[in-house]
């Protein structure tokens, strides 16, 4: 009789290559590494990015100007309309938005930005949000709603 313990198809735990174990393994001689060569040698592995002595594509390219990718601050972006849908009056901060499903894995962590897609009519009361587009916080000051303005975290400099 099959159960769930000694259920299995065949093929499915192949078996290890143990390299480096002499003629009988099936590995012998080369062991799996083909004749001599870069890749044949102890860390002969070549680094990312490497094109076998070409020019690489990084220095080919021209640079030019400035990205501020490096520096840009990511938030965690919501609608009024998607808020509307889940709290009825009451106060929306970033405890109630994780319980609520509207914040999710990383975005837990990063800091919240309202925007004012959608339809929104509700008062609703804002607390620990980091940021609102000037039209969402119109609407919500016009709706009756108040925003708790977060004080911003400031890193002290360690002293010598």
């Amino acid at each position: 009789m099959i159960t769930l313990n000694n259920l299995s198809s065949p093929g499915a735990h192949r078996k290890r290559k143990r390299i480096g174990r002499g003629q009988g393994s099936g590995q012998g001689c080369q062991a799996g590494k083909g004749h001599k060569g870069q890749k044949a040698r102890s860390g002969g592995s070549t680094a990312v990015g490497f094109e076998g002595g070409q020019m690489p594509i990084y220095r080919r390219l021209p640079k030019r100007g400035f990205s501020n990718a490096r520096f840009r601050k990511n938030y965690a972006v919501l609608n009024l309309g998607a808020l509307q849908e889940y709290f009825d009056g009451t106060e929306v901060s970033r405890e109630a938005l994780v319980e609520c499903g509207l914040l999710r894995g990383s975005d837990k962590r990063l800091p919240i930005k309202i925007l004012a897609k959608g339809e929104y009519s509700k008062s609703l009361n804002f607390k620990d949000v980091e940021k609102f587009s000037s039209s969402a916080k119109e609407l919500i000051e016009k709706s009756g709603g108040t925003i708790t303005e977060v004080v911003a975290k400031t890193r002290k400099k360690k002293s010598k």
